[in-house]
């Protein structure tokens, strides 16, 4: 067996591995150095900072360990490939450690696959909102594809918002654990304008950036919906009204139709009975005119009469 590949040299504590690369079913060996007959912890962290596997191991007569710690799976979701940490602690040196980086890839060939630590940083944050109305940023951090965990304050310590005038407001102490690598953080804007959040992901020496913008205005979308909303029951009222007032007018014209018509009927009668009072009146008056004559013709014979007497 060849080691001193990758090692990590200290005063008191050494760790080697006998690779930087590993592919899947490939084992991977430690050792180093130590006090005699110290016990020395070693365990693996995924680049989520979850571990995927502890044991112990103690050293010799003169301090020196070595022993094969894992056996690389095949890669999956919850074993994805990426960058992992090797990691050895004393028990007897007030905890001190060493840390090796080591790359698992499909290939474990160098010169092929970079040594390097993928960190992402998504930023999640509404497109519009409201003066002095609570809003929300969420926050998602990634390392090789897995959620990295760990405290806000340290991971996302120097995380910033750019206000429309020119200031800088820091939310180191804003953000809090929603899930392991989901933060989140409740912001309350005060100026109109576009508010840009600038968020930095620190993790093992990896930097990474992300950022989202925010429109604030005078009123969000959700108090102009509420407006609409009560304007169209306002609307759906009024044209209820209207259809009621469509019905009495329907009503009304259809009364009006029926007056008239009874309105037309009684002409009719009355031009019925003026045509039968003037029928009437001639008869009247042809029975009236001999009884007038004969009267006259008396009246004159009587006048004759009294005058031939005189």
């Amino acid at each position: 067996m060849i080691f001193g590949v990758n090692s990590v040299f200290a005063e008191k504590l050494d760790l080697s591995t006998d690779n930087q690369i590993y592919s899947p079913n490939k084992p991977l060996f430690v050792y180093g150095q130590a006090l005699p007959h110290e016990d020395v912890a070693l365990r693996i962290f995924a680049p989520d900072d979850t571990i995927v596997t502890f044991t112990q191991v103690t050293s010799d007569d003169k301090g020196k360990f070595d022993m094969e710690l894992f056996v690389w799976p095949d890669a999956s979701t919850s074993f994805p490939y990426g960058m992992y940490v090797v990691e050895a602690i004393s028990t007897q040196q007030n905890g001190i450690s060493k840390k090796i980086d080591v790359k698992f890839a499909p290939s474990s060939e160098i010169g092929k696959i970079p040594l390097s630590r993928n960190i992402n940083t998504l930023v999640f944050a509404p497109e519009t909102a409201a003066i002095n109305v609570p809003m929300k940023i969420f926050v998602q951090t990634t390392s090789d594809g897995l959620l990295i965990g760990g405290s806000p304050e340290k991971l996302l310590g120097t995380s910033h918002v750019h206000l429309p005038d020119g200031q800088v407001i820091n939310l180191s102490s804003s953000f809090k654990i929603l899930h392991q690598g989901l933060y989140y953080a409740e912001y309350i804007p005060t100026q109109e304008g576009t508010h840009i959040f600038h968020i930095v992901t620190f993790s093992q020496g990896t930097i990474s950036h992300g950022s989202t913008a925010t429109v604030v205005q005078k009123q969000d979308i959700g108090g102009i919906s509420k407006q609409i909303l009560e304007l169209n029951s306002v609307l759906e009222d009024t044209s209820k009204e209207l259809g009621n007032l469509k019905t009495e007018i329907s009503g009304f014209g259809s009364s009006l139709g029926t007056a008239s018509q009874n309105l037309n009927k009684s002409v009719t009668s009355i031009s019925t009975s003026v045509d039968n009072m003037e029928a009437a009146s001639l008869q009247l008056n042809s029975l009236l005119f001999p009884i007038v004559a004969s009267i006259a013709i008396i009246v004159a014979l009587q006048i004759a009469i009294l005058a031939r007497r005189r």
